[in-house]
């Protein structure tokens, strides 16, 4: 899988290119513990991504796949396969699967 890491400050962009399943986790993870220790912030851009299974719920949200000193983790660019992913786990699991950590500024926005 192609990864492409953008750096700005402590600030990391990864933009995997394919799908996220069990067979691309690994390089996944790899590239986010290959990131530099001033990383705090993560943003993975899901533009390029438009199949996702339960690998990706791993990556999102497994505190140990979130590299040493990443302390949040966002989302952009959800294709509608995923967005249903994340909302089916949403439903089933909600406090396990806490959108509000994937999309901070977002949800903070919404009327409600």
């Amino acid at each position: 899988m192609d990864v492409i890491t953008t750096l700005d400050g402590a600030r990391a962009s990864l933009t995997p290119h394919g799908d996220i399943d069990f067979d691309t986790l690994t390089s996944l993870r790899a590239a986010v513990d290959a990131l530099p220790a001033h990383v705090t912030d993560l943003l993975w851009d899901l533009h390029h991504t438009s199949f996702m299974d339960i690998a990706g719920l791993h990556l999102l949200f497994d505190p140990a796949a979130g590299g040493g000193g990443v302390r949040s983790t966002a989302v952009t660019g959800l294709r509608p396969q995923a967005m249903r992913l994340l909302l089916l786990a949403t439903d089933v699991h909600p406090t396990v699967f806490d959108l509000s950590r994937l999309f901070p500024d977002t949800l903070r926005t919404l009327p409600g």
